[in-house]
């Protein structure tokens, strides 16, 4: 390996001990101190692109003395490595601005009744539920996907050097390994998990940057478990049937005990004509049960009055508003 190619392998090293998750950063210091102690020249070598990576940095204007080489070191890679000192500062940059660089992007957007697959490069399969926004970063240490509004159904390929996390603006989650629904809707959102083990954190504005929160998570789901975080705060873990988790990708919109108004909000991402809510407060409190076909909308408002207590009423442009009967 040449003296050049010595210092970019440890610039990458480094970039790593002082960029990457924490299984990352351990691997890459155990890797770093072994190649250093194969040699003097790596250890010279090491201290030069540490030089480097510190010179690059937006505290690093101060000055900077490089330490001495060994006497041991060849005369030539003592040149050659002279050289490279030269360059450091701007190499240094080059490693960092390329190590915080994704290596696979997605914008997603759906449209109303609109579904959308999408797979990404490491196995993972993201479900969009219709007038749903989202984008996908995928960093060399961690994976990460912000959502807007809407709703995804996650399926995680498992990869502990790389952690898999989703932010929106009403809380976090984070995952190594699942199966999983996140949900944006009514200033809210909802987790619901399928398979393995979420933690999640609440935090109104919690979408504007991808720091995971260093405090114990809110709530920790697991399999048939789900949760709400709002502007309140995240509420109480409950139950939910595996089988409606995600149903909707299926062609499926499942309610259990869900509020009626919750219900609507849902069913208006696949109407052409939005379903309204009457403003009676004894709508709040009736909750809805049932599976309903997402292709045939007309058939649940056809049921829904003999489900529960309530009345359609059509305006003169034909949209149906829901009122107590």
């Amino acid at each position: 390996m040449s003296p050049r190619q010595s210092f970019e392998h440890a610039l990458l090293l480094i970039a790593r001990c002082h960029g990457g998750g924490a299984a990352v950063a351990q691997a890459a210091e155990q890797e770093l101190n072994s190649w250093r102690a194969h040699s003097g020249d790596n250890d010279a070598i090491y201290r030069l692109a540490l030089n480097a990576w510190h010179a690059s940095s937006p505290d690093g204007l101060q000055e900077h003395i490089a330490r001495p080489l060994p006497a041991s070191m060849q005369r030539r890679k003592v040149v050659a490595a002279l050289g490279l000192l030269g360059m450091a500062s701007l190499s240094g940059a080059a490693a960092r601005w390329h190590w915080l660089q994704p290596v696979e992007l997605a914008a997603l957007n759906t449209g109303k009744s609109q579904l959308l697959l999408q797979r990404m490069g490491d196995g993972s399969e993201l479900h969009l539920a219709a007038r749903t926004r989202a984008a996908v970063a995928y960093y060399r240490d961690r994976r990460e996907v912000t959502l807007q509004t809407g709703e995804i159904h996650l399926r995680v390929r498992r990869d502990a050097a790389r952690p898999f996390s989703v932010h929106t603006p009403w809380g976090k989650l984070a995952v190594l390994g699942t199966t999983f629904t996140v949900a944006v809707r009514d200033s809210a959102m909802y987790v619901e998990v399928a398979e393995g083990h979420v933690a999640v954190w609440s935090g109104q504005g919690s979408g504007e940057n991808s720091q995971l929160p260093e405090r114990i998570p809110d709530a920790s789901l697991r399999a048939g478990q789900a949760v709400r975080t709002g502007a309140d705060g995240a509420g109480d873990v409950h139950n939910v049937a595996l089988a409606s988790i995600g149903a909707w990708k299926d062609g499926w919109m499942v309610f259990n005990g869900t509020p009626l108004g919750e219900a609507v909000l849902r069913w208006n991402d696949y109407l052409a004509q939005p379903l309204l809510l009457g403003t009676d407060s004894s709508l709040a409190n009736l909750r809805l049960t049932g599976s309903f076909r997402l292709a045939e909308p007309d058939v649940f408002l056809r049921v829904l009055p003999t489900i529960l207590p309530v009345r359609l009423a059509r305006q003169e442009n034909g949209q149906a508003i829901i009122q107590p009967r």
